[in-house]
């Protein structure tokens, strides 16, 4: 049988396709297939650095790996990464090429459909199958002649489509059955499956909708996947729904409570997701002031446009809960432009974020933080300042942050760049250890830097016995799907070559 790929789109933004895709990725891998994944293009502010030091989503950088395969930005081309309400830079095959309004870019998609294509045709050629993730919803009829993402890149690759609903947000008929009567029939012949997402409960009190939703429309239903809370995927475009944001109440006192500040052009938030996952940590996303004293930490993450969140920052009234947290002993820490707000000023000469201009920052750091026309992108390595303990990162600034001052406080000593040896101050810290703030996204992703930071805020923390996972979620997510999918159905489509469960 000849292999064929595989589109994973949806009925609607947010049901699941990045699992999914992720989990068929596993499953593809562990058949022996050499299999990578595919996005053509992604909006999001939640990217990481490949080895040869382009820029693609997060998403596709964990299918990547759970493909058991180097990310390459191949698998993602185009990268928009909003910076204001109405524009995004755009990332083009790993580089940033041109700032661009809504209006201005989806006016005329035709050029960034031929790069993504491009891409799609060199996977193609080096990879047996690929997983194409969908974007939004595939049936967006006002953007149809413009969509590139979804059933024209099925085309391209001549996919066979698995569409993906969401039942636990309700109407999954109407979400399926919708979807299938709108597109064109041409683009309907593509679809060769249906996944139920999230569902909850006894699974068999759904077999009458199974058979209710195939009657409906002829098409297949793959498998009924219950909820599965052992996998977190990094999110594309906004903190998790399951994320808790502004709550009324403050952290569990038998938990470690940690805020952080949710920003209007917040990036790479995934940053603080093994915290979240931690079962002793009670993480709270703040975007409306309030009082701190109730958390052992605050984190300032990420951002897409520094000056526009600082403005925003002061405006809200931060400050003043900042300074009395910092005041009353609390830790801080900044990563990338959290880091930047920290210091003392924000200098952007060249107009990179918008009007060229300085704009104060919190003056917790002695830093002055200059914007500069290119970005910096790496993989990289340290050590925490005056320990042994390593960080693996990656960086994706615009910024250079010069430390006042004669002596050097770096808060990570760089030990190496993109694979070769390299040292250097990263970051900076407070005279009292309790102010810090680095450029390594992917701070705490492992168990060692989260038992020395944990430890550090709160007395009372205990390291899990377990270190870091590694492959084990991979696993666990296609043993969740193996177990809940027809996977005779779905290696026929894919035209693999039946094999055991």
């Amino acid at each position: 049988m000849a292999l064929r790929n595989i589109a994973v789109l949806g009925t609607a933004s947010d049901v699941g396709k990045s699992v999914v895709a992720t989990a068929l990725c596993r499953i593809f891998s562990n058949a022996g297939i050499d299999v990578a994944p595919f996005k053509a293009q992604n909006m999001s502010n939640n990217s990481g650095v490949t080895p040869e030091g382009g820029e693609m989503g997060r998403a596709q950088i964990v299918q990547a790996h759970a493909a058991r395969v180097a990310p390459h930005a191949d698998m993602n081309p185009v990268l928009l990464k909003p910076n204001t309400d109405t524009g995004a830079q755009v990332v083009l095959q790993g580089k940033v090429c041109a700032d661009r309004s809504a209006r201005e870019y989806f006016g005329d998609t035709a050029s960034w459909a031929a790069a993504a294509f491009d891409s799609l045709d060199r996977l193609m050629a080096r990879h047996e199958m690929i997983v194409i993730e969908g974007a939004g919803s595939c049936a967006e009829m006002n953007l149809y002649d413009r969509d590139f993402v979804n059933f024209r890149t099925a085309r391209r690759a001549g996919a066979a489509v698995i569409l993906v609903a969401d039942i636990d947000r309700g109407g999954v008929f109407a979400q399926v059955a919708g979807t299938l009567a709108i597109i064109p029939p041409e683009d309907r012949a593509l679809v060769k499956g249906v996944v139920v997402n999230r569902f909850r409960g006894d699974r068999s009190l759904f077999d009458d909708g199974v058979k209710m939703l195939e009657e409906m429309t002829g098409v297949p239903v793959l498998g009924v996947i219950p909820y599965f809370r052992g996998f977190l995927i990094d999110a594309e475009d906004a903190v998790p729904l399951s994320a808790l944001v502004d709550p009324k109440h403050g952290p569990a006192p038998e938990k470690t409570g940690i805020a952080a500040i949710y920003f209007p052009h917040i990036s790479n938030f995934t940053d603080l997701a093994p915290l979240e996952a931690d079962p002793s940590v009670e993480l709270h996303w703040l975007h409306h002031p309030k009082p701190l004293d109730s958390y052992r930490a605050l984190v300032l993450p990420g951002s897409k446009n520094v000056r526009g969140d600082l403005e925003w920052l002061f405006a809200m009234g931060w400050r003043e809960h900042i300074e009395a947290f910092r005041r009353a002993g609390g830790t801080i820490l900044g990563i990338c432009g959290g880091y930047q707000m920290l210091g003392d000023a924000v200098e952007d000469p060249y107009g990179v974020e918008g009007s060229p201009g300085s704009s104060r920052a919190l003056g917790m750091l002695p830093v002055t933080t200059v914007l500069e026309r290119e970005k910096a992108l790496s993989n990289c390595r340290g050590r925490i300042a005056g320990t042994e303990i390593e960080v693996r990162g990656y960086e994706i600034h615009m910024g250079r942050s010069i430390e006042a001052g004669k002596s050097p406080t770096a808060f990570v000593d760089v030990t190496e760049r993109n694979g070769a040896p390299d040292s250097g101050p990263d970051g900076s810290t407070s005279p009292d250890g309790r102010v810090m703030g680095t450029y390594f996204h992917g701070f705490f992703d492992r168990q060692e830097v989260r038992n020395w930071f944990l430890s550090r805020i709160d007395g009372r923390y205990r390291p899990p016995a377990s270190a870091d996972a590694g492959d084990e979620p991979f696993e666990k997510l296609a043993s969740h799907f193996v177990e809940n999918l027809d996977l005779e159905a779905l290696f026929r489509i894919a035209g693999v070559a039946p094999v055991g469960r």
